[in-house]
């Protein structure tokens, strides 16, 4: 017995398909049969498995439990949830040594695919293509697991209000706050929760559907705000919160119905952290505004840029003991009190906490951040042979130049009028562009700049790619 990938699905981050296309139950079986085997042979013995909201994830559940249990690896079913409760339910019982979430995310709504951590880390990058390589083999371990299911909404929910520990009721009784959770999987979640948060709760699209509706759920894309919006406005509520398909990306908007995009957010939580964490190094991906750094340093933290994509950022996270993490995609991540995962519905009871005890509204405190203008996230098709090699010819070019380049992820340059980025993204054939300036005319330098790379390269920003 052996199986083939489709060339296409097992990926950087994750992995991720097409129903019927590219991803299909024998996949999913193949997948459980090389972790299970992985797991074994690492002295684990038990996963725990749990599914979005999407009409195809059951049956790639069923499948993935058939190979998990054939390699040998007892199974705990936790069954439709958020992307993070599978997390908790990993990182909170002792008696689980891995866990795989059946989910595809943002995505459109015929794709699927799993998220997986190993013995509390990432599973990722060379993990995911050593499961390709076991499968092309057909080097699985053989066994009989057993399977058992359990509950763990209530001891996640309780969980996430110990965010709150510590601060006083009082100061959030007047709370009113909207939030949407895009028919995603974590809509149950989000019911349980608000219920029982102190304060005034409107909800949207808290119903599962995996046909998604009412709108796309991705909440760093504006157009999709536009339900949490209105409804801020029409009850002049304090903010709003809105969650991506699998519930680990958060989208914000204040009173005034301004975007405080991840950036932004992770500013909020700094502030509300540093005070009790001092020194403490904060991580952003190189897509992160200056004014992010700048603010963690002006209130005594460390900054740190690292590279774009939630694996990454997490294992980094652990190397180094940092308590706070996020990404402009809406990934952020505590470790000071929590377990270090991208858990949006966390997030957004800390965005509660942070508030209350820094004793300024949510739209207060994103009125005071500095005015950059920024470009959204510019994606352009780049053949997948060419994309690497074209931006190690920028770094090349650039070396020679008295240009502040940083190449952590890609090439991040700094100049008077601000900052552009060129990087080559993991998970796709394109390449990712974006500036920052503080006024219209510096933005469109650093466009011109960004313009001029590409055209040495025999590139141009042509047709924007989509995610």
């Amino acid at each position: 017995m052996s199986h083939q990938f489709d060339s296409t699905v097992l990926r950087e981050y994750d992995i991720r398909g097409i129903i019927g296309e590219t991803l299909g139950p024998d996949d999913a079986r193949a997948i459980g049969r090389g972790f299970a085997t992985l797991l074994r042979r690492a002295g684990g013995s038990k996963v725990a498995v749990g599914y979005d909201g999407r009409t195809s994830s059951p049956m790639l559940e069923h499948a993935l439990v058939e190979g998990l249990t054939a390699s040998g690896c007892d199974v705990v079913r936790i069954g439709m949830g958020a992307t993070p409760m599978l997390y908790y339910a990993e990182a909170s019982a002792e008696d689980v040594h891995g866990g795989i979430q059946i989910t595809g995310s943002h995505n459109p709504a015929n794709y699927n695919g799993f998220k997986m951590v190993f013995q509390g880390r990432p599973f990722f990058g060379a993990d995911i293509a050593t499961l390709g390589e076991l499968a092309a083999a057909g080097d699985w371990d053989d066994g009989v697991g057993a399977v058992e299911e359990r509950d763990v909404l209530d001891a996640y929910v309780e969980r996430m209000l110990t965010a709150l520990d510590g601060i006083d009721e009082t100061a959030l009784a007047d709370l009113r706050i909207g939030w949407d959770a895009g028919n995603g999987a974590a809509g149950p979640a989000l019911e349980a929760l608000t219920a029982r948060l102190p304060g005034e709760h409107h909800l949207l699209f808290t119903e599962v559907d995996g046909n998604f509706p009412n709108h796309h759920p991705d909440p760093t894309v504006e157009e999709n705000l536009a339900e949490l919006r209105a409804l801020v406005a029409e009850k002049n509520l304090d903010f709003g919160v809105a969650f991506d398909g699998d519930g680990d990306r958060i989208g914000a908007i204040d009173g005034e119905g301004r975007v405080v995009w991840g950036d932004q957010l992770l500013m909020i939580y700094a502030e509300d952290l540093l005070p009790r964490m001092p020194d403490a190094t904060i991580i952003a991906d190189v897509k992160a505004s200056r004014a992010l750094f700048d603010h963690v340093e002006r209130h005594g933290g460390k900054p740190m840029m690292w590279k774009t994509g939630h694996s990454l950022i997490k294992s980094k996270m652990k190397e180094i003991g940092s308590p706070l993490a996020g990404e402009m995609s809406g990934h952020v991540f505590f470790a000071d009190t929590y377990y270090g995962f991208d858990d949006a519905l966390y997030a957004g009871v800390r965005l509660i906490a942070a508030a209350a005890r820094l004793g300024k509204s949510v739209t207060e405190l994103r009125g005071a951040m500095p005015a950059m203008v920024n470009t959204p996230e510019m994606r352009f098709q780049v053949d997948e042979a060419r994309k690497f090699a074209a931006i190690a010819e920028v770094e090349e070019r650039l070396a020679n130049s008295d240009s502040q380049v940083d190449g952590t992820d890609g090439v991040r340059v700094t100049t008077e009028d601000g900052w552009w980025l060129l990087r080559a993204s993991n998970t796709q054939d394109v390449l990712v562009a974006r500036a920052e300036s503080e006024s219209e005319q510096g933005l469109a330098r650093l466009m011109e700049q960004i313009d001029e790379q590409l055209a040495l390269s025999g590139l141009e920003r042509g047709e924007q790619a989509g995610h």
